[in-house]
């Protein structure tokens, strides 16, 4: 991702988007087509709709309520004392990182990029805002490219390819259902964390 993005340049071959070579693009063109949600969600100081509108200062309120609502981002924000002009603190502090999450996904569907970039999303969260971002992502990347890196893989399942990767190398290759039909390295995984989800809510459940 970071080869995509420009952080890095490659050392030898091309990254294609679109067929042209991302070093004929400038940072300004992928910085406006390339949205990203990360393992950590930053938000600045300022409210939640200064928060919502850094990507796209001119969107209308109902283009940042719709964004909201799509990946039930409203809900959060609803319950917050007062709404959409709630404070959020130095780094968005005062909302949990559940919350944060849920805003920095409104603010990357805000803005429509062309290509998302999810990097761990759900790591830091607890199960049941996993199962709200999991609605969320499902909404925030219909119709458009996106490059979902993650651990837990009830998050990439439904990914039209999955790369399976070890100490820098790719592994394995395929959708879920093909790697589940391997028996490989992410058959193991993948069963091994559906055990331990099934155990977890059992024992949250008593």
């Amino acid at each position: 991702m970071n080869l995509v993005c420009r952080f890095f340049e490659p050392t030898s071959g091309q990254v294609l988007i679109d067929g042209r070579d991302v070093r004929e693009r400038s940072q300004l063109w992928l910085h406006s087509n390339i949205g990203y949600v990360l393992q950590t969600p930053y938000l600045f100081s300022g409210t939640v709709l200064e928060n919502l509108r850094y990507g796209k200062p001119d969107a209308t309120m109902e283009e940042v309520e719709e964004a909201c609502r799509r990946v039930c981002a409203d809900q959060v924000i609803a319950r917050m004392d007062h709404g959409y002009d709630s404070q959020v603190g130095e780094s968005g502090d005062l909302l949990s990182t559940g919350e944060k999450q849920l805003i920095s996904f409104a603010r990357a569907i805000l803005s429509d990029p062309r290509i998302l970039v999810l990097d761990e999303a759900t790591s830091s969260v607890d199960t049941l805002t996993e199962q709200i971002i999991q609605t969320a992502i499902a909404e925030v990347t219909r119709g458009r490219t996106s490059f979902i890196i993650a651990h837990r893989l009830s998050t990439i399942r439904d990914a039209d390819t999955i790369l399976m990767m070890r100490d820098g190398k790719i592994i394995e290759r395929g959708a879920h259902r093909e790697l589940m039909r391997l028996r490989g390295a992410y058959y193991n995984l993948y069963t091994t964390q559906f055990a331990q989800n099934t155990l977890n809510q059992l024992t949250e459940g008593a």
